[in-house]
């Protein structure tokens, strides 16, 4: 397979249109790492900014309907499909995203085997506090994932997950010892006060263009609204906007400083990755696009 390049970043770091220059320059297409693109019909909330694109093809977004619960078991074997049909074509995968642990599984190489529902595990931790669920989950496994624990359902799900795996040790097979895939990381580098003006625009622009409608139409289609929340952030703080839970004010304020610290966490997430032995090239944000391209195709050469 040919080398993958991977372009990461926090929320409104510009990635996409680097990642988009870069397979523009190599010949490639872009594998989407956001854990939330995936969804059909939500656009605005997710950032998705299509004609961003323009000619360069692009793979797993719109691949799931809204209201479903695409996990990470999911992402990586469409990942695989979609590595195997770039690399069919002769073709450079270009991952792009802010989802730390779907980029990060993918890179390392990770499989999932499919964990089935366990009805009366789900059945005897109805009635458990969100705490309560954390505490167990923390019980089988070390917390790196704070998204396991963001709701009572995905932490019920985690521990759906982990009980599986103690039940059949076999499937964990390539979650312990994974083979890295071949792939160089370029970061997106941004200052935090940048980031944070950055976010603020972005999130305006978005407000402007339609966003609350967006979430109005999700919800008239039949979504209900504690499964249009479970999507966090802007879908958790316009959906109660809708609904009448919170004020106009109270929505863009919250909003706006969730999306803040989902950003710090992204960072932290991308550290956490150096840390765990994956080289990542940081280049600056604001860096001319003829330079910035210049550099990712020189990098990814290089190593």
């Amino acid at each position: 397979m040919s080398r993958i390049l991977a372009i990461v970043g926090p929320t409104a770091s510009g990635k996409t249109r680097r990642a988009v220059d870069v397979a523009r320059a190599l010949g490639g297409e872009i594998l989407s790492g956001d854990s939330r693109q995936v969804y059909s019909g939500m656009d605005l909330g997710t950032g998705k900014d299509l004609e961003e694109y323009e000619e360069i093809p692009y793979h797993l977004i719109d691949v799931a309907p809204a209201g479903s619960k695409y996990n990470l078991y999911e992402f990586l074997r469409d990942a695989g499909e979609a590595l195997d049909l770039i690399e069919s074509k002769r073709k450079v995968p270009v991952v792009c995203g802010g989802t730390g642990l779907y980029v990060e599984s993918l890179l390392k190489g990770m499989r999932l085997p499919e964990v089935p529902v366990n009805e009366p595990l789900r059945r005897s931790l109805e009635g458990k506090t969100l705490g309560e669920l954390t505490e167990i989950l923390a019980g089988m496994k070390n917390l790196h994932n704070t998204t396991d624990i963001d709701t009572a359902k995905r932490a019920v799900r985690a521990i759906e997950i982990q009980t599986y795996y103690g039940e059949h040790p076999e499937s964990a097979e390539y979650v312990v010892a994974p083979v890295p895939l071949d792939s160089v990381i370029i970061g997106v580098d941004i200052d935090r006060e940048a980031r944070r003006r950055r976010i603020t625009g972005r999130l305006d622009a978005r407000l402007e263009a339609g966003m609350v409608e967006e979430v109005r139409g999700l919800l008239a289609s039949g979504i209900s609204p504690e499964d249009l929340m479970y999507y966090g952030l802007e879908y958790k703080f316009l959906t109660r906007y809708v609904i009448g839970e919170l004020t106009k004010d109270e929505m863009r304020t919250g909003l706006e400083i969730a999306i803040h610290q989902f950003a710090k966490r992204q960072m932290t997430w991308f550290r956490g990755m150096e840390r765990r032995g994956f080289k990542i090239h940081w280049l600056p944000y604001d860096m001319d696009r003829d330079g910035f391209t210049d550099e990712c195709l020189r990098i990814y050469r290089k190593e």
